[in-house]
């Protein structure tokens, strides 16, 4: 038995049952022959069936329908990394968990105000007209009432796929045209990084393109996943994946050059790509970096240049890193006890990435924690260090993980979309509007339900929190995404009303007051591009089957909603489905005309049941990210008040800042691995799921890939299990003061000592909500016991990674797991 073989086999069937390193290379593709040939020629055989072209988060889905029913589907596109999140359409349209009827909670339909009812009550089946009148009524009357910031429709999550079908967009529109409402800033993905950044680099950083894969294949010798698994990430994009970014890194691996895995787990791309694994404790990255930039200084191996040309502040922060301001070395030793790295290994990778083209892949999950600025602060400054930034294949690069960053931009069109703002400017990214000025952190949601009129900081200003009302989340998931659950469960209890547009019975839509049943994107028309970045693709988005039972889709619902409200016209602006599509599409026609570029018109195009591919031009083949401000930072400064990299900020050392100061630093959490007690002394890390986009697929047919006995897995080290007689399958109860949780033990080496790790997104399901302030989750949603607490002043971002617990066998019966099937109803 290989090594591969071996560690897959203890894992269970948590990586076994991936296709990593299974499938034959089949090459990649851009067409629609290959799989989805096969789907049509199948469907040719029987009467009744047709193979249906559409797409989501998990990429372009041939998908067949016979009778109505979804029997089948794959991918259109040839690729040597199968994706088994395009294999269970079937499930998503036709499964138990699906809303199938408007619902609505006994003790609001008969007027009991008593809210801590929510999640346990009993649902009653409504009429569409009597669930339209009871929303309708309740906003108005809380609006009427409280004015817009009583009413909060933050509804963040991942939207739907597609240029129209945006549930959150459709939602903000429909609130933005009835009075208005509070939002919110950020998102759960980069709530550090994305307010840090500005800056430091004077842009956003996390959601821009990478220097081109082209050059990293051919210039890079060393390429440095940093808190990251791309193996997992990529098989997702916002719009819709074409899996090229994980064709490229196979290519890397196929070129013999270094890749070095720096994350707590042996992860997914560590194991396909053959990775060299630095276990790392969870939570220490920046100590890590420090030891690895005090080696570089000590050494001369720092680029003097580069930092006096390029950057400022640099000379405050090298006080700092070599003890002078605080008596404490940041050297490999004081990095070593730490972060769990040999102080040996940090000096050599000190050498390695001074001595070799070196691209620094730094991921997210390590600015998800307590002072989480710091970690992409730091990799920037130790980057600069290195003096590769904007040298081909050098430097650093936050998106390579997510969306296919770095795959070479494609010269066509963009396809419009629909806007919250009516008449305002369709091609807006539904994550970047800011439609309200009341807006508060995504990650402090419960802490502003809980306390009202509370005032913190954030970012050099204020926020006083509003007084809310009413919630409408439409889209997302944030019972199961949002920090410390319990503690949620009690913010959820305090508005009056909570309203909900799911496809499904979410651990969120069983906290609401009124549920609607929304149609998949497999029951509606739509439009997406592939890559985010690449922008290579036009999919046709065709609706597969007819909405199931009673569903409508959230633009149908919203337009009713807004019938009622008097503004139905300035909603729907008088277009249908296909109206709205074909002015989307007109807008890349056009867009392309102007590039040369030639499509088809939209009739064809739909007709033809197929993508339309845009090629890659030489020159975005070749682009290197900060390249222009290398050849000349006085001409392409950054969009920083110095015009250079902020190694030190005096914007943000004037904030005065406690958590955050105006260099990067080491900030002890309250909790991670040097930080344990007795009652928790196991740190718990809570990467993404490879079967499941967030919380997005959990309740489909793929938890029999990765469940143990029906929970959800927790790696732990052999070490560990060993200490506390907890043996490979067995069922643990993971535990401390925020809550517990059942799981199902996967006992390994594949995790660093004294670190457990539990996916994020699986489903909360609590066995004795409503008896218990700390009920048993049956199921394993790690975010019962994360701390829900702001990363600093300056972000105020999630921190679900500063956590530790206890894991201890669990002994008796466990309860049956039943967040996936569909709660009991009356007819009203």
């Amino acid at each position: 038995m290989s090594k591969q073989e071996k560690i897959n086999n203890s894992r269970r069937g948590f990586l076994k049952n991936s296709s990593l390193g299974l499938a034959a290379s089949t090459g990649f593709a851009t067409g629609t022959t290959g799989v989805v040939g096969s789907l049509v020629s199948t469907s040719a055989k029987a009467e009744g069936m047709k193979t249906v072209v559409t797409a989501a988060h998990w990429g372009p889905l041939g998908v067949v329908v016979e009778n109505g029913k979804v029997v089948k589907s794959d991918s259109i596109f040839e690729v040597s990394v199968p994706n088994e999140l395009q294999h269970v359409v079937a499930d998503q349209v036709h499964g138990e968990a699906r809303v199938k009827y408007p619902m609505v909670r006994r003790g609001y339909l008969e007027g009991n105000k008593d809210t801590t009812l929510r999640g346990h009550d009993e649902w009653v089946r409504i009429s569409w007209d009597k669930a339209f009148e009871l929303v309708h009524g309740g906003i108005k009357s809380a609006r009427d009432a409280y004015g817009a910031t009583g009413i909060f429709a933050g509804s963040y999550g991942w939207y739907s796929s597609g240029s129209l079908h945006a549930a959150r967009t459709l939602l903000h529109r429909y609130m933005n045209l009835t009075g208005g409402f509070v939002g919110v800033k950020g998102d759960y993905s980069t709530g550090a990084a994305q307010v840090i950044m500005p800056h430091v680099l004077g842009t956003i950083e996390v959601y821009e393109q990478q220097t081109s894969w082209e050059v990293v294949l051919e210039s890079s010798d060393i390429i440095v996943l940093w808190s990251a698994n791309p193996l997992t990430t990529l098989r997702n994009a916002w719009t819709s994946s074409d899996q090229q970014g994980i064709e490229y890194f196979k290519k890397f691996k196929e070129t013999g050059k270094r890749i070095i895995c720096i994350t707590p787990e042996r992860n997914e791309s560590a194991e396909f790509l053959n990775a060299e694994w630095v276990p790392v404790n969870t939570g220490t990255d920046v100590a890590l970096m420090l030891g690895i930039a005090h080696t570089l200084v000590s050494e001369g191996k720092h680029d003097k240049a580069f930092l006096q040309k390029y950057t400022v502040g640099y000379d405050k922060f090298e006080e700092y890193l070599l003890g002078k301001t605080d008596n404490q070395a940041k050297d490999a030793e004081w990095a070593a006890k730490i972060s769990g790295v040999p102080a040996d290994k940090i000096k050599q990778l000190a050498a390695d990435f001074s001595s070799n083209r070196t691209m620094l892949m730094g991921g997210w999950g390590m600015q998800r924690q307590r002072h989480g600025e710091q970690t992409h602060w730091m990799l920037v400054t130790l980057a600069s260090m290195l003096g590769q930034i904007g040298l081909p294949g050098g430097g650093f690069g936050l998106s390579y993980h997510y969306a296919n960053g770095g795959v070479p931009t494609a010269t066509g069109g963009i396809v419009g979309s629909i806007s919250a703002n009516a008449g305002g400017d369709v091609g807006e990214k539904t994550w970047l509007d800011d439609t309200s000025k009341a807006s508060f952190p995504l990650a402090r949601i419960s802490d502003a339900l809980l306390n009202p009129g509370k005032t913190i900081q954030y970012n050099g200003t204020e926020i006083t929190y509003p007084d809310i009302k009413v919630i409408y989340w439409a889209g997302g998931n944030p019972l199961v995404h949002h920090q410390d659950t319990n503690t949620m469960v009690k913010a959820w209890q305090k508005p009056e009303l909570i309203v909900v547009n799911e496809c499904y019975w979410t651990p969120t839509a069983r906290m609401a007051d009124i549920v609607l049943p929304a149609t998949t994107s497999y029951e509606r028309n739509d439009l997406t591009m592939s890559g985010d970045y690449s922008m290579m693709n036009i999919f046709p988005m065709k609706q597969v089957v007819e909405p199931q039972f009673e569903a409508k889709s959230d633009y149908d619902i919203f337009a009713e909603l807004s019938k009622l409200a008097g503004v139905a016209e300035k909603f729907t602006e008088g277009k249908s489905e296909m109206d709205w599509l074909k002015g989307f599409y007109q807008s890349a026609f056009d867009a392309a005309r102007k590039n040369r570029v030639i499509m088809p018109n939209f009739d064809k195009f739909w007709s033809e049941n197929k993508p339309v591919t845009f090629k890659v031009s030489e020159k975005a083949k070749k682009w290197v990210r900060y390249e222009e401000f290398r050849n000349d930072p006085l001409l392409s400064p950054l969009g920083t008040p110095s015009g250079k990299i902020e190694i030190y900020s005096d914007v943000i050392a004037k904030m005065n800042y406690d958590d955050c100061k105006g260099y990067p630093s080491w900030m002890e959490p309250e909790e991670y691995a040097g930080n344990t007690t007795a009652e928790a002394p196991l740190a718990l890390v809570t990467p993404h799921p490879y079967y499941r986009l967030h919380s997005q697929l959990a309740h489909t047919s793929l938890r029999s890939k990765y469940t143990v006995k029906d929970r959800e897995p927790i790696l732990i080290h052999k070490d560990d299990a060993a200490a506390r007689g907890i043996a490979d399958g067995d069922i643990v109860r993971v535990f401390n003061g925020r809550g517990q949780v059942l799981a199902g033990a996967v006992v390994t080496d594949g995790i660093i000592k004294g670190t457990v790790a539990i996916h994020e997104g699986a489903w909360y399901d609590p066995a004795d909500l409503g008896q218990s302030e700390k009920p048993l989750c049956k199921f394993g949603c790690p975010n019962v016991l994360t701390r829900d607490e702001g990363t600093s002043k300056l972000a105020q971002g999630n921190s679900p990674n500063t956590a530790i617990v206890q894991v201890e066998k669990f002994t008796g019966e466990a309860p049956e797991v039943t967040v996936f099937s569909e709660p009991k109803y009356t007819q009203a």
